[in-house]
């Protein structure tokens, strides 16, 4: 397609069998309602990325956290890097969806500030060029929405000329512009981090106390709307007192604890030496065995056919979604994990002690427990959260207590025996 004719967006949605619908000016409203896919690009596109340097100023001034390499930058420094991205053979700036309204989503990203979250990130490079008034948006709309985004960036990497590919800093992962991941999980390796300001402090408002008046029949669930939902979409929630612990009806099926990773943010994640080595041998397999095979099996789906009514890609897509969530929660472990010091000498049972204990009344059967913390505990391989149970009941203790636990089959006495 590239020995044809320059790449723009309505030759790259029509590569893939999509009829292209627009153009619609950047910035302005526009009517493209529904599910799809969208392309934005330039009139024609200059030779180098027309960055404006003060942007990137003011970009690193509201994000400090923001790092290239691992460094802190200049201006200069980081505007150079994301230049080098810039390919002058393609008018496309970036290749985007929605599942909802193709207008609602490039609304959100043209309403997000450089560096922040919300509306919607994606898309934030954009925001460094001057002259991106004169930008036009391509659509098309259809239910297969990861499929036809994923052929779009894999019709745009083949299309970009040899030439435009060795000039850039990253010749494995080819996108458009403002595009730093492909659908199917691929990164830029740009060198960028921390460049979206923090969850915690994104967007800040002042937030000042108010009582509503609701008029009989308004109350909670009277409307027909979710008690916690009000009308036009706003989520009002008054403050709930916290409980000791929470009730067995608001665990999943299973009774199994929430996964670490929707914990609350504030909460610690213990970990022992072995729990981390554990979880960065996995995530090596994730990402340098399981990830680049998940990646393979769907782009040899995408050649048997339609996408719509391949088996192979829908599994080959839903093994991806798991295996990076899986890959996520192990990364927020990693980063915020506190680990697990050996127990002092003091002879009590500490969060990483193993704990030899008997039932008083079963028998003279001896267990041994490690005591971790709830994002590596297995009890299968013997190793019980600090937040169980047992676990709770046996810390601080010393050898030779007995110690009562409510379990699910009765009170149970347990008798320490040893602590390693």
């Amino acid at each position: 397609m590239a020995d044809e004719a320059p790449l723009t967006a309505p030759l790259l949605l029509r590569s893939v069998g999509l009829l292209a619908d627009g153009p619609a000016v950047w910035g302005r409203p526009f009517s493209a309602s529904g599910p799809g896919v969208f392309v934005i690009e330039l009139p024609s596109p200059p030779a180098t990325a027309r960055i404006e340097l003060t942007r990137v100023g003011k970009w690193i001034e509201q994000v400090p956290t923001l790092r290239l390499d691992g460094e802190v930058a200049t201006s200069r420094a980081v505007a150079a890097r994301i230049a080098g991205f810039w390919i002058p053979s393609t008018s496309v700036l970036y290749i985007g969806s929605s599942t909802t309204s193709v207008a609602g989503r490039v609304a959100a990203i043209d309403a997000t500030g450089l560096g922040e979250r919300r509306p919607y990130a994606g898309g934030h490079w954009l925001k460094l060029l001057t002259g991106l008034d004169k930008a036009r948006v391509w659509w098309a709309r259809t239910g297969a929405i990861e499929e036809y985004e994923d052929a779009l960036f894999g019709a745009f990497s083949e299309a970009v000329p040899a030439a435009d590919r060795e000039r850039l800093p990253d010749r494995n992962v080819v996108l458009p512009f403002a595009n730093l991941r492909s659908t199917a999980g691929d990164r830029k390796a740009h060198g960028l981090s921390g460049y979206l300001v923090p969850e915690d402090v994104d967007r800040p408002r002042k937030v000042t106390p108010r009582v509503t008046e609701l008029p009989p029949g308004d109350a909670d669930g009277a409307s027909g709307l979710p008690p916690t939902r009000a009308a036009g979409g706003t989520t009002r929630r008054a403050p709930r007192p916290k409980t000791p612990a929470a009730s067995t009806a608001s665990r999943p099926a299973g009774g199994r604890a929430p996964s670490p990773a929707l914990q609350a943010a504030g909460d610690p994640t213990y970990l022992s030496t072995e729990g981390i080595a554990r979880l960065h041998e996995e995530l090596a397999e994730l990402t340098t065995v399981r990830r680049p095979e998940v990646i393979a099996r769907i782009k040899a789906a995408k050649e048997l056919g339609d996408l719509k009514e391949n088996a192979d890609y829908t599994a080959a897509r839903e093994e991806q979604s798991f295996l990076e969530g899986r890959i996520a929660q192990i990364e927020g472990l990693l980063r915020s994990a506190t680990v697990i010091e050996t127990a002092g000498p003091d002879g009590r049972v500490h969060l990483g002690s193993s704990v030899s204990v008997e039932e008083v009344e079963g028998g003279g059967a001896v267990d041994v427990y490690r005591i971790v913390g709830s994002a590596e505990a297995d009890p299968a391989a013997g190793r019980i959260s600090n937040a169980s149970p047992v676990g709770r009941a046996l810390i601080g203790r010393s050898v030779g207590e007995i110690v009562n636990v409510a379990t699910p089959r009765g009170a149970t006495a347990y008798r320490i025996v040893a602590i390693e």
